[in-house]
């Protein structure tokens, strides 16, 4: 039987890693990617479709600490490690069908938003690419978007 501190570890851990991310990329877009990483970060405001960018660095990046979370975490008997790194990879999952599936159209796509958050966080993407600049813009974060 799992024990119920399990458990709640371990959600905790999930929703600790997801929201984290959040925070992260957050900051990471504000102060980095807007700022002395912009050489890596500026070919995705020009809307290149379909092919690899420069900006494609900062998923590789996650992908391996969260690989890293995720096997260390296993091989520690799925210990926090590893649900705090599943939070992260929900996170990048997310980011990955709503920023480059829905809102760039990287991957085509038949999906058309109607449900009111989604179009928000979608509206919310459009004015950080009209309003935004090297060092300066509106709206970094993804999935935490104001009305």
């Amino acid at each position: 039987m799992i024990e119920p501190i399990y458990i709640t570890v371990s959600l905790l851990a999930f929703l600790s890693g997801f929201l984290f991310m959040e925070v992260i990329a957050f900051i990471m877009h504000r102060y980095l990617q807007h700022g002395w990483l912009w050489f890596l970060h500026e070919d995705h405001h020009r809307y290149t479709k379909g092919r690899l960018q420069k900006n494609d660095t900062f998923t590789i990046f996650y992908s391996v600490v969260t690989m890293l979370l995720l096997i260390f975490g296993f091989l520690g008997g799925f210990d926090y490690r590893f649900w705090f790194g599943l939070g992260i990879f929900f996170y990048g999952m997310g980011f990955f069908v709503y920023h480059d599936m829905v809102f760039h159209r990287r991957i085509k796509t038949r999906y058309r938003p109607n449900n009111k958050y989604i179009l928000r966080v979608i509206n919310a993407h459009r004015m950080h690419h009209q309003k935004s600049t090297a060092t300066d813009g509106v709206s970094f974060g993804f999935f935490i978007v104001g009305k």
